[in-house]
């Protein structure tokens, strides 16, 4: 059994917004904002003229509408009127309140990557880019979904991040840049990246071994990374409120080995099998962290901090048609779930064959 050795340690928080959890909602997972931000973050799709225009829109509003609110931006050689630059290490001296995202999901996990060694603020997403799921708000409904914020209405649902650390054979903890308290939202990879051979990963739950994989590689996501690169890989999709964690094959060379879904409450632990011929390249959340060597391991389990993300209430949909569909299928109260939308809108969610005969019939 792999010793278990200490994770987490004592960092201050970066936000400084409250959260209010609401105690009359059946899973006690939806919160709420506590009091109005003072300080909000920008992270934009970057080289995209239409989205730097959008975030000089949203800039301009919230300096004439809520004006002392202090907005940051990443660094950056052309930045709104009103807005100062800002980086990561900037966390403790400069607190920041809500993060507004404008582009893809990517956008987002960028956001969480800033924030990786601690508290994620609340996340506000407007959709302007070319995937959706993290993405609930509209760009033209942004009046609106501010007012919401800052009169203390809007929701939020914890999105589960998982921390990482890596471990030496002789199972001591990789040091320097290699082992930065990796936080990340989607998924942890190992793959043989450009070796010829298979990886022979060992997997370990709680310290018991499960199982000794030969594969290109394993994936461990979150249920909000099993709409990504773990279901490209034959992996179920989970809900985001659902607390667990994904162990998913890259083109495994047993036919029945098949994605598992876990308690969110294990520690996993996937260890390069000392006789593997390929070392193992570890991304997250799509970028490269390191090269784990045969012997060498990393632990992965729940963080304590997930990423809060704002959802779109019942009055904030793209058009008035859409919100009497809504209502439609839902029921009169009409607030449905932004995930239930995404699978179906997105994913085409068990969508039938079109009779190609009718559908020429009426061109």
């Amino acid at each position: 059994m792999l010793g278990r050795t200490s994770l987490f340690k004592y960092r201050p928080p970066v936000c400084s917004l409250p959260i209010r959890r609401l105690s009359n909602h059946p899973s006690g997972a939806v919160k709420t904002l506590k009091k109005p931000p003072n300080s909000i973050l920008f992270v934009k799709k970057r080289n995209d003229d239409v989205v730097a225009s959008a975030l000089r829109d949203v800039a301009a509003h919230v300096r004439e509408t809520y004006p002392g609110v202090q907005l940051f931006h990443e660094q950056d050689s052309n930045l709104p009127i009103g807005v100062e630059p800002w980086s990561s290490s900037d966390a403790r001296s400069r607190p920041i309140d809500l993060i507004i995202t404008l582009g893809g999901d990517g956008t987002i996990l960028h956001a969480s990557s800033l924030f990786k060694t601690g508290v994620v603020p609340p996340v506000l997403s407007f959709s302007m880019g070319t995937l959706g799921f993290l993405l609930p708000f509209n760009i033209d409904t942004f009046p609106q979904a501010l007012d919401e914020i800052f009169t203390g209405k809007s929701e939020i649902l914890e999105r589960m991040r998982i921390a990482c650390t890596f471990h030496r054979q002789d199972g001591s903890e990789m040091g320097g840049s290699a082992n930065t308290a990796w936080q990340v939202m989607n998924e942890v990879t190992l793959h043989r990246g450009r070796s010829p051979h298979l990886n022979i990963i060992d997997a370990y739950v709680d310290g018991q071994h499960l199982t000794e994989a030969v594969s290109d590689g394993l994936i461990l996501s979150t249920p909000t990374g099993s709409t990504a690169y773990s279901l490209s890989c034959g992996g179920p999709i989970v809900h985001p409120s659902v607390h667990s964690l994904l162990l998913t094959p890259i083109c495994p060379r047993s036919l029945s080995f098949r994605s598992l879904v876990l308690p969110g409450s294990s520690r996993i632990t996937l260890k390069i099998n000392r006789g593997s011929r390929a070392p193992a390249e570890v991304s997250m959340d799509g970028q490269e962290a390191c090269i784990l060597q045969p012997g060498e391991f990393i632990t992965v389990e729940a963080s304590p901090h997930p990423v809060p993300c704002i959802k779109r209430s019942a009055d904030l949909f793209t058009s008035r048609r859409d919100a009497e569909k809504e209502r439609t299928i839902m029921g009169e109260k009409g607030g449905g779930d932004d995930w239930v939308r995404d699978i179906n809108s997105l994913l085409q969610f068990n969508a039938t064959f079109k009779n190609k005969h009718l559908a020429t019939e009426r061109l």
